[in-house]
């Protein structure tokens, strides 16, 4: 199941390092790779909405199945129709599959770790934060490394993913089902979404700390390629996977390393290195310095992994009994809008302003959605 949901997250940052070759092969501008990228986006927030939640009473497995199928439909569509029409299709539909596979998955695994470990057991949920936030990162390197040692760079790394879907599809039918069919008809509605009525101010803040949290991993992985190419000369595609990877595997070593801390040591922890790790991204694009640009992503991921998880701990934290499910559907609305309106935004401001001065606005305010949010979710955990 790790080895399936892995597969799929990496699989939706295949294209993250090949944006620069679209464009370098049909000539648009950046804000059309934000565009593609947002399609993706709005793929991942409708399934969330209308499939998120289905397994509950269907099983892990047939919705998870159905993720695969949809995202080697995905995989199909890149090999056979890439322009940017074909693009913009193609990344919506692995974004659906992605909705339908994330929480199911994350659920399934905790249900099978609890099963062979027992329902204490904080495993699983590490497995699932690496499968998740590991298997983005890897995606973006892995599809850089093939596609600078082939002569059909936009081809193999699909070709490669197509493959190991297909494997996982296979080994997914030996995989147990974990929820026990009650036999009653249930009436299909979309996933409900709540915001608690008695914390408004608290909920709010940890959305939107989710939102600016995403929005730093939408940064790398729609726009950062570009900005190393234009703004810092590296024109290397393993240079520009091996950034994603660095962010989304920053944030998942970090939540792992932090499992056991206290929410509000977390938090704070996640502010410090989010604004140490901005302020060396903005150095960086500002004088055109690579290290300071990297050695910030990776500061920044970090911080924004446990910002991530401290903004679905304080939220989850304000729910009703039997409501905690819907209040963290509206956290992770929030966290895909986040990784898709403020990239949208940089896209187009990229059309009338300088990459670093884009990017360096990027960061500051960035910096000061994740402070104030950040500080308010504090305050909660330390009263707890």
């Amino acid at each position: 199941m790790a080895f399936t949901f892995a597969t799929l997250m990496a699989f939706s940052t295949v294209p993250t390092p090949l944006y620069v070759l679209y464009q370098d092969r049909d000539g648009f501008p950046t804000v059309i790779i934000t565009v593609i990228f947002a399609a993706y986006s709005v793929g991942v927030v409708l399934s969330l909405y209308l499939a998120g939640h289905v397994s509950d009473w269907l099983g892990r497995r047939p919705v998870i199945l159905v993720a695969v199928l949809i995202e080697i439909l995905s995989a199909v569509m890149f090999l056979f129709w890439s322009d940017v029409p074909g693009l913009l299709l193609a990344r919506f539909v692995n974004g659906v599959g992605i909705g339908m596979l994330t929480a199911t998955a994350t659920a399934h695994l905790s249900e099978l770790g609890a099963a062979i470990r027992g329902p204490g057991d904080l495993r699983a949920g590490v497995t699932a934060g690496f499968a998740n936030l590991g298997g983005l990162g890897a995606g973006s390197l892995i599809s850089a490394v093939i596609a600078e040692n082939t002569d059909i760079p936009l081809i193999e790394p699909y070709l490669v993913f197509l493959v190991l879907m297909i494997v996982a599809a296979i080994a997914l039918l030996f995989v147990p089902e974990t929820v026990v069919k009650s036999g009653e008809r249930h009436p299909y509605r979309p996933q409900s979404i709540v915001v608690p009525s008695a914390s408004r101010g608290v909920f709010w803040a940890s959305a939107i700390a989710a939102l600016g949290a995403f929005a730093v991993f939408g940064l790398f992985s729609a726009v950062a390629p570009t900005v190393l190419r234009g703004t810092l000369h590296e024109t290397s595609l393993v240079l520009a996977g091996a950034v994603a990877f660095a962010v989304f595997g920053a944030a998942a070593v970090a939540q792992a390393v932090f499992v056991k801390v206290a929410l509000r040591r977390q938090l704070q922890l996640a502010i410090v290195f989010a604004v140490i790790g901005l302020g060396g991204i903005v150095v960086g694009a500002l004088t055109a310095t690579l290290f300071a640009f990297v050695g910030g992503a990776i500061v920044a991921g970090a911080g924004v992994g446990l910002l991530f998880r401290g903004a679905l701990g304080v939220a989850g934290g304000l729910a009703e009994p039997g409501r905690r499910g819907e209040v963290l559907s509206a956290v992770f609305l929030a966290a895909y809008v986040g990784i898709s309106v403020p990239v949208l935004l940089v896209g187009g401001a990229l059309l009338f302003a300088p990459q670093p001065i884009v990017v360096a606005a990027f960061g500051a305010a960035a910096i000061v959605v994740i402070v104030l949010t950040g500080l308010r979710m504090v305050k909660v955990a330390a009263a707890r």
